[in-house]
């Protein structure tokens, strides 16, 4: 569809300091990500600025450097460790004479590379396709023409105009279809709520260890590497934990700093998973240096798909990286378990871990009698919906009286949403 450069496997890397102190780790990870697009840095290029330059993002004189630095190196391709605009990547390829590509062109790359399921080639497409309809006028030169000639004069819409449309189309076509991905979902989790059913879902930063996680908790096979974003589709497994009986655990794509937007809106249908859970395990590594600004990143990334209101279990991973440290839980005020330090690679402290999701999971579901007046079969039939009534009666004075038994993330998420709600709670008993 596009008449552009040959990629290939060579690559110029560019990040630019906008601070005093020079962030040399997320420069790093950039390194890393890039690895894992299966591309070759053969030369990094670094440049200090207050702000971005409008035309170049990088400066003139810097713009010149790195296509200096193509020409020596023989690259195919620069990658920017930056979000670039479409104008921006436009003017560096034509002094660079090579395809500009920027921080959100590589993940989207590389979620291409590593969709297995056609659900999740269809997320991949759609984020591709959203970032692709802003740079339509980079892939060519004639699109502000008009069709004209024999059997191509029509509709008056220019070549640019007739692409977006049907960048348009085919758009909706893939919300359509992820859409009934998403109806079969939700077929799934409302069938596990009726079951009552918990769900635990595993977040966390991309190559935190939350497949081999997954995979030492539910004696699974899960594809586990060591680089970003290994995995893509989630895993649904069913593990017993005592006192509470059966529980789905969940294996979910990686979180990133500076997730494209288009990314998490593309895969809703997956992370949906993540916002019914009824806990969060969220895996941390914890012998990388930027421990704090990943946790950042991942509560960013939650608070963006309203799962920020879920309970949540920090699980600290890869101990036996850390010399003479022996697997603990650490309790709050209240004892209850709030972080666990665990090895997914050897096992250690995953009894631990068992032990934290009995005592957290066994407390997560209360039962509720309402007395709901007259007038509120709105909030009624809210109750219906979630499949939560056990039992309901008509009061004399015409109220409703209900009883109610469903998880506390779901409570927590109705009395937020509707205020008046607690109001009309007549007992309420945590299930032990």
């Amino acid at each position: 569809m596009f008449d552009r450069y040959e990629g290939g496997e060579l690559a110029v890397l560019v990040h630019v300091f906008f601070s005093q102190e020079k962030d040399t780790e997320n420069l790093a990870e950039f390194e890393s990500l890039v690895t894992s697009a299966g591309v070759k840095p053969v030369q990094i290029v670094t440049g200090s600025r207050k702000a971005p330059h409008a035309k170049f993002f990088v400066g003139e004189g810097k713009a010149e450097e790195i296509a200096e630095a193509v020409e020596a190196s023989g690259a195919d391709v620069v990658l920017f460790n930056h979000t670039l605009s479409p104008a921006q990547e436009r003017n560096l390829e034509r002094i660079c004479q090579c395809r500009v590509i920027d921080r959100t062109g590589v993940i989207l790359d590389i979620f291409a590379q590593r969709a297995r399921t056609h659900e999740g080639k269809l997320q991949v497409e759609l984020a591709q396709l959203r970032h692709l309809s802003t740079r339509l006028v980079r892939g060519w030169t004639h699109l502000e023409r008009q069709k004209g000639g024999i059997g191509l004069r029509g509709p008056g819409e220019t070549q640019l105009e007739t692409d977006r449309r049907l960048l348009r189309d085919k758009i909706k076509q893939i919300l359509s279809r992820l859409s009934r991905v998403e109806r079969q979902r939700e077929q799934g989790r409302q069938a596990r709520n009726k079951a009552d059913i918990p769900t635990v879902s595993l977040v966390g930063y991309t190559n935190a260890g939350k497949s081999s996680l997954f995979n030492r908790m539910t004696a699974s096979d899960v594809y586990a590497a060591d680089q970003l974003f290994a995995t893509l589709d989630p895993t649904l497994r069913r593990i017993h934990v005592e006192d509470v009986g059966v529980v789905v655990l969940a294996d979910t794509v990686g979180f990133i700093r500076q997730l494209p937007h288009d990314l998490v809106a593309a895969f809703k249908a997956t992370l949906q998973e993540t916002r019914e859970a009824t806990l969060l395990l969220h895996v941390i590594d914890a012998v990388d240096n930027r421990l704090d600004e990943n946790i950042h990143a991942v509560e960013s990334v939650l608070e963006e798909i309203e799962a920020d209101e879920i309970p949540v279990l920090l699980v600290m991973n890869k101990v036996d990286m850390l010399e003479g440290f022996v697997p603990r839980i650490d309790r709050d005020e209240d004892n209850k378990p709030v972080r666990v330090w665990v090895s997914a690679q050897t096992g250690e402290g995953i009894p631990l871990l068992l032990q934290a999701l009995t005592e957290r999971l066994s407390g997560e579901i209360a039962h509720f009698e309402l007395r709901l007046p007259p007038n509120e079969g709105r909030l009624r039939s809210r109750f219906y919906h979630l499949q939560s009534i056990e039992r309901e009666w008509l009061e004399d004075d015409g109220s409703i009286g209900l009883e109610v038994r469903m998880p506390m993330v779901d409570w927590r998420r109705l009395c937020k949403q509707e205020q008046q709600l607690p109001s009309y709670v007549v007992s309420h008993e945590e299930r032990i």
